[in-house]
């Protein structure tokens, strides 16, 4: 490409030309599926193929009424596609309010483009906190270091230069550029990496792992139960093939758990939407309930605790310098860099750089601002002829130990303040970057960072020979007052009360840190530390890191440190973030939050982004969380506790070689008040409990003993009733006494799980227990279900036997909620 087609970029002529040949970034969205793979995944199902096949077995032999399962089926698959479809409308729209727009050069000017329209061969514009979305070769870079580690795990950002190659998936940390793109959509790199699902992952889901597992135990319990149930409903009833192959069906039917899939994605579905509406993007939808089980969340201040926003409060200057000369030169600073952060930005705002013209400060070397350093910086060629080389930064950084200005600094930072120095580099002839490219300070980076940089050093004495900070006289403090969220306080006096850790990590002054979290009313937050005494050792590091509440002058690899130490205690990690200094500690915290108006890179690598920058919305994901999680946990009870006794009935059947004693009315009409129905208001309705581990071993230990004593009470009213009832009608008679048991004793699980009881949750369970009264009421419901309570003895001992099992119950679930922990 021609040197004038680099800096002009494009055409429109030549972008249209490649659009049509189909050289544009359509890397499929991160999270969304398609309307046909949702619909695949609520359709061909394991267990809707084994309904589907029952269903087409029952509508050859009827009647119509044993077949009303598959018609429930039918509805539920609906339910779920509609749900998701839903959740994917509302991810959609607000994907597209948070969604990265890089600027790309087409005719000489620069303008905003979706992502998938980026072309092969666009200049696409990069400055400090944009991510990478394509494969270049770099064109353009002016003090442009790009951090590559979410690609190759090397820690250290890398100074780029013109002709360098640029990765997608990584994210510029300091500087500005633009870059050819060579390679888009799926053959770019981090396209290809993700493909392989090599670096990027999604949050692991206990919820779903565990109904996974679920499935899997139902499954192995299902097959035995219903090959002996088949057999032997064939030998009973060997002269009523019909009947035989209905109550064979019967039995099989109720071990499917077909709604728990169902109700788990609606639920993950709802809570997207619910979240959607507080304008909250959740773009890996397990986060929902990955940020309910997190007990530690780590902050980092800027933009979290405090708006993104700042104000000039006072300058104050040093050692005599001129206020006049200091107000030039913050004006000259503000237009020396064209890209400022949230503080260089306040300063611009009080002071206005000049026009360009005659007697203005011309720049002839700048160094931008970059967390790792903690400092920014321009050389400039004053009016007068003069030559002089300023620094804007933290005072602890560019002076030295026992300083004057430093107890000023300090002063400051207790009141919560942000405390800049501003100070004239000594006359160095060097200039802009070290011998080996720019170093953190003092020289940290090691031999191995420094061979990775290969650029000359640019005039200006803008960093010393060690790459770090060069010798600086301080000419004034420059006091940037910060605005407090006033949801902040409120915030993390919620997680205070949920009993979540709250660590506040920060690249800003500890002392200063520290005051803005006490003013919160943060517990700990008057010992702040500054994490450049963390010690190397990692054990007494972590106990640090475990012990203390507010940490300052974290760098961004320390961040990314200190949430692995916290995992590595055993602790499930959230980290919120704006900035590309957050980018390696969201990537690698179990929930990564994001606000809206963070870079692209910290939006790129969060599970969840904040579109409208409330931190009070994360009560309200946390919330979404535990109502998924705490009704999910009820709603599995219910559905393991009907495979269980179904899978045990069967074998009971089986073992005695007698009719079963249902139909597949009737246990459709038991699923239904017991569990369908119940379970839909249940899995939607509000829960506050806190969520508990090992969700497949509570749910096994509540539903293993409910099933066992619901088929032991239901087969023992089976026998008693085929013992008292004899002649014709006598079956229907038994299954009526069986039915009427199974219908108290699984009534009794459902007020167990339900509770704590609410006025709606009482009204749920009595109208459950007044519909199935209806239908032994009403002639055509008895008829149409085929239920006939003969006599009252047998009748009212159904009902003894179930208030039996009803006590057994209870017994047993207060003695697994006392082995359980939590």
């Amino acid at each position: 490409m021609s040197a004038r087609v680099r800096a002009q970029g494009l055409t429109g002529a030549e972008v249209a030309e490649r659009t049509a040949r189909g050289e544009v970034n359509d890397v499929p969205p991160r999270n969304s599926r398609s309307a046909a793979d949702i619909v695949r995944a609520n359709v061909f199902t394991r267990f809707n193929a084994i309904i589907g096949v029952l269903f087409l077995i029952i509508l050859a032999v009827g009647p119509i009424q044993d077949s009303l399962f598959g018609f429930v089926i039918i509805a539920n698959t609906g339910i779920g596609i509609v749900q998701e479809l839903r959740a994917k409308r509302t991810l959609e729209s607000l994907a597209v309010l948070g969604e990265t727009r890089p600027r790309v050069r087409r005719d000489g000017r620069s303008t905003e483009v979706p992502t998938e329209r980026i072309v092969l061969g666009d200049l696409v514009e990069l400055r400090t906190g944009d991510k990478c979305v394509v494969d270049g070769e770099l064109a353009e870079a002016d003090g442009l270091e790009v951090d590559e580690s979410l690609l190759t795990g090397e820690a250290d950002p890398v100074l780029k230069h013109p002709g360098d190659p640029v990765m997608s998936g990584s994210f510029v940390v300091a500087g500005s550029g633009a870059f050819t793109a060579t390679r888009v959509g799926g053959a770019a790199y981090a396209a290809r990496l993700a493909e392989e699902a090599s670096r990027f992952t999604l949050v692991r889901s206990e919820l779903r792992g565990g109904i996974s597992t679920l499935l899997k135990y139902i499954t192995w319990m299902m097959v035995p139960a219903a090959i002996g149930l088949i057999l032997s409903q064939l030998v009973v009833e060997h002269s009523d093939p019909a009947e035989a192959v209905r109550r064979m069906v019967a039995g099989i039917v109720p071990m499917v758990p077909e709604g728990l899939v169902l109700l788990t994605s609606v639920a993950f579905a709802i809570g997207v939407v619910r979240l959607g509406r507080k304008h909250c993007l959740v773009q890996e939808l397990p986060a929902i309930e990955g940020l309910a089980r997190v007990s530690v969340v780590c902050l980092d201040k800027t933009g979290t605790l405090t708006e993104g926003g700042m104000d000039v409060a006072d300058v104050r200057p040093l050692d005599g310098t001129d206020p006049a000369r200091i107000a030039q030169v913050l004006r000259a600073l503000g237009g020396a860099e064209p890209h400022p952060n949230a503080s260089l930005r306040a300063i611009v705002e009080a002071y206005p750089p000049p026009p360009e013209g005659a007697g203005s400060w011309r720049t002839t070397a700048t160094l931008p601002f970059s967390s790792a350093r903690k400092y920014s910086g321009a050389a400039f060629a004053e009016p007068g002829g003069e030559h002089s080389t300023w620094l804007l930064g933290a005072p602890d950084v560019l002076l030295a130990d026992g300083d004057g200005a430093l107890a000023e600094a300090a002063r400051l930072d207790r009141e919560g303040l942000r405390v800049l120095l501003l100070a004239r580099a000594a006359d160095q002839p060097d200039g802009l970057y070290g011998p080996d490219g720019p170093a953190p300070p003092n020289g940290s980076e090691g031999p191995e960072g420094a061979e990775r940089r290969n650029g000359p050093r640019a005039p200006g004495g803008l960093e010393a020979a060690d790459g770090g900070p060069p010798e600086a006289r301080p000419a004034a403090l420059v006091v940037l007052e910060q605005r407090l969220r006033p949801d902040a306080t409120e915030t993390l006096g919620y997680f205070a009360q949920q009993h979540v850790a709250t660590k506040v990590i920060s690249g800003d002054n500890a002392v200063s840190v520290g005051a803005v979290a006490a003013k919160l009313g943060l517990p700990g937050a008057e010992l702040p530390l500054d994490a450049r005494a963390l010690p190397a050792d990692r054990p007494e590091r972590a106990r640090q890191v475990a012990d203390g509440t507010v940490f300052g002058r974290v760098s961004p690899q320390q961040k990314q440190e200190m949430v692995g130490d916290l995992q590595a205690a055993g602790h499930t990690v959230a980290m919120t973030g704006d900035g590309v200094n957050d980018v390696l500690a969201l990537k690698d915290a179990d929930i990564g939050v994001c606000m809206g108006s963070g870079s692209e890179a910290t939006k790129a690598v969060a599970q969840i982004v904040l579109l409208d920058d409330s931190f009070a919305t994360l009560p309200s994901v946390v919330a979404e969380g535990r109502r998924v999680i705490g009704n999910i946990e009820r709603v599995a009870t219910l559905f393991l506790t009907k495979t269980v006794y179904s899978v045990l009935l069967a074998l009971l059947v089986v073992s005695w070689q007698v009719p079963y004693p249902f139909l597949p009315r009737h246990l459709t009409l038991l699923s239904s008040l017991t569990i369908g129905i119940p379970a839909f208001f249940l899995a939607l309705a509000p829960n506050r409990e806190r969520a508990r581990p090992h969700f497949v071993r509570r749910v096994l230990h509540y539903a293993l003993p409910s099933g066992l004593i619901a088929s032991a009470a239901t087969f023992g009213t089976y026998l008693l009733a085929r013992h008292h009832y004899s002649g014709p009608g006598s079956l229907t008679a038994e299954t009526s006494a069986a039915t009427l048991t199974l219908f108290l004793v699984a009534m009794w699980v459902l007020a167990i799980v339900a509770r704590p009881w609410t006025w709606w949750r009482v009204a749920l369970v009595l109208t459950m227990g007044a519909a199935f009264l209806t239908v032994l009421a009403a002639p055509p419901l008895q008829h149409f279900f085929a239920l006939n309570l003969v006599g009252a003895a047998v009748p009212w001992t159904a009902v003894a036997v179930a208030g039996v099992a009803g006590l057994l119950l209870e017994v047993a679930w207060r003695r697994v909620a006392a082995a359980l922990p939590g």
